[in-house]
């Protein structure tokens, strides 16, 4: 497995609240490293590209799937980095991958994803992505499936 195709990556330092009696970092934990990669990587794309009608009035995100592999434990101060890439864009949704790193080792001890949907605040429907957020992920990924219905 290759990192090649990860542009964004963020690096999170497990904490002693965060693991078990034997330092071994808990499964749940992974997923907040998981949303803190995504909230970083929405950011990035919002001020590297300018986004004006993303995520702003009527809209927000909502996480619909969220999974995780674990390969090898993560241990009380590990230095791990999170690489996040979006895998596809569809209509009103987008399919986001996660490899985790141990940053001393270099091995992959976890990888996993997400589905977010784009979700009217009033009707709490999905609601398509603005073109600007299809223009930006296309420019920014290298390798990107836009997977749009009529």
């Amino acid at each position: 497995m290759t990192t090649d195709k990860y542009r964004h990556s963020i690096e999170e330092t497990v904490r002693f609240h965060e693991v078990d009696m034997l330092c071994v970092m808990n499964n749940a934990i992974y997923f907040n490293y998981f949303e803190d990669a995504r909230l970083k990587y929405i950011q990035h794309i919002q001020s590297h590209y300018g986004l004006k009608e993303f995520l702003h009035g009527e809209s927000f995100l909502i996480m619909a799937h969220n999974e995780c592999d674990y390969i090898q434990p993560a241990r009380l101060d590990d230095v791990l980095i999170i690489d996040t890439r979006i895998e596809y864009v569809r209509n009103s949704s987008f399919g986001l991958r996660h490899l985790v790193r141990n940053k001393k080792t270099g091995k992959i001890i976890a990888k996993g994803g997400g589905v977010f949907v784009h979700i009217n605040r009033n009707t709490l429907k999905p609601m398509p992505l603005q073109e600007e957020f299809y223009a930006a992920v296309m420019d920014y990924e290298e390798e990107v499936r836009i997977e749009r219905r009529a």
